[in-house]
C-alpha cells in the first residue's frame, strides 16, 4: 500500500479533479435558476441531475467524487494506523 505522503498526494489530486468540475454544475444550476415560466424546467432540471451524476460518477475517462472516496478511505485507514 502507498505511504501515507503518497495517499495523501492521491487525494488531494482526486479533490482537485473534483473541486475543478463543480463549475459545470453551477452553470447547470444557474440555467435553472435564470428559467422563467415559458421554460421547459423538466429539462433543465434533467441536465442538471445528469451533470451531478457525471462529477459524482465520473464519466469515460474519470472516476468523479468515486476516486476521491476511495483515496478518502485508504488515506484515513493509513492515517490511523
Amino acid at each position: 500500500m502507498d505511504s501515507l505522503e503518497e495517499a495523501r498526494k492521491r487525494l488531494d489530486d482526486e479533490f482537485g479533479q473534483v473541486r475543478r468540475k463543480l463549475d459545470k454544475i453551477h452553470a447547470a444550476l444557474d440555467k435553472v435558476e435564470a428559467a422563467g415560466p415559458e421554460d421547459n424546467l423538466h429539462d433543465l432540471l434533467a441536465d442538471l441531475e445528469k451533470t451531478v451524476k457525471e462529477v459524482r460518477d465520473g464519466g469515460v475517462v474519470g472516476s468523479g467524487a468515486n476516486g476521491h472516496r476511495r483515496a478518502l478511505k485508504d488515506y484515513l485507514e493509513l492515517k490511523n494506523r
